[in-house]
């Protein structure tokens, strides 16, 4: 049985502006962070001791390099990471604006050139699970049928999914409609989701969480959890929800705690097969739920999601 997690999407630089209230044309300061949701995934489940490899395309640069360097430190297999010689790594901009706004651009680069015919030559029956970590995935461009074509291919070898539609208003503000849509078609695909309180309501058109929790028990067959900051988080689990608690820190940085949530719940699925996990009880959830969220918990005691992770281990599973 292999127990190797794949995940697929975008490995990009967040370029963090470091004076506090300015807007990115008058900042002058900015922090260089490796990142990307499907990245930082793909790093904690290393930090927490599982076996990973990283599908995603950078330039062949200072940044993409790295970017590979980086994962290599966290053990992540970087067989799938390549290098694009036409395209830039994917620069993130953002600045927090005194009014709490966040003012952001978006260079896109490499990250969305990763292409079907790329990720079909990736051997999926070597891995238990594929993880989605969608944001830039559903972005037009080669990226976005390479999710497509990786998704069916990972339905017909019978492989675990799981998805996380990772939201950013700034990306899809003008269609947003198109990211509800390709959402759908993963939510009722994947066997396992993740989404926070405000994707729920997004993707669901709810005016409640409990309309939304429900609009996704009924249209979907996934054990699903909803992240709802310090009050925990909401498991959907056999058409009911349970409301798993959240462990009380004082947060320095919440960047990353919500793909640490998710890496430690595939890192406890990916012990188990495929059939194990259709066996799963409640109880057996609510641990692996409670563990998640000690992970994303403990992501939010440091500054940036990679130096977060280096004290990730699973002895916080104890």
């Amino acid at each position: 049985m292999s127990d190797k997690v794949l995940c697929i999407g975008e490995a990009l630089i967040d370029m963090i502006c470091t004076d506090k209230g300015k807007s990115l044309s008058t900042g002058n300061n900015f922090l260089k962070k490796p990142g990307g949701a499907p990245t930082n995934v793909a790093a904690a489940i290393a930090a927490l001791g599982g076996t990973v490899e990283l599908a995603a395309k950078v330039g062949n640069d200072p940044f993409g390099k790295q970017l590979i360097e980086v994962m290599e430190e966290f053990g992540v297999s970087t067989k799938w990471i390549l290098q694009d010689n036409d395209y830039f790594t994917t620069l993130a901009f953002v600045s927090l604006m005194e009014d709490g706004e966040r003012d952001f651009y978006f260079n896109r680069g490499a990250d969305g050139q990763l292409n079907r015919q790329e990720v079909e030559d990736i051997a999926l029956e070597e891995f238990s699970i594929i993880h989605f970590g969608s944001a830039t995935g559903f972005l037009p461009g080669p990226l976005q049928t390479a999710y497509q074509g990786l998704m069916q291919k990972a339905l017909l070898n019978n492989i675990f999914i799981s998805f996380d539609p990772n939201y950013r208003h700034l990306l899809f503000k003008n269609n947003t409609q198109t990211f509800i849509d390709q959402s759908w078609n993963f939510l009722t695909c994947c066997n396992f989701f993740k989404v926070s309180d405000e994707e729920a309501l997004l993707i669901t058109g709810a005016a409640t969480l409990t309309d939304a929790s429900n609009i996704l028990l009924e249209k979907t067959k996934a054990v699903f959890a909803i992240t709802l900051g310090k009050e925990g988080t909401m498991l959907g689990f056999d058409h009911q929800t349970h409301i798993i608690p959240s462990i009380a820190v004082s947060p320095v940085d919440t960047t990353g705690a919500g793909d640490a949530f998710v890496g430690a719940a595939l890192y406890q699925l990916s012990k188990k097969s495929f059939k194990e996990i259709q066996t799963l009880s409640l109880n057996d959830w609510k641990k692996i739920i409670t563990n998640a969220n000690k992970a994303g918990a403990r992501t939010c005691e440091y500054l940036g999601a990679m130096e977060a992770f280096k004290h990730l281990s699973n002895d916080i599973f104890k």
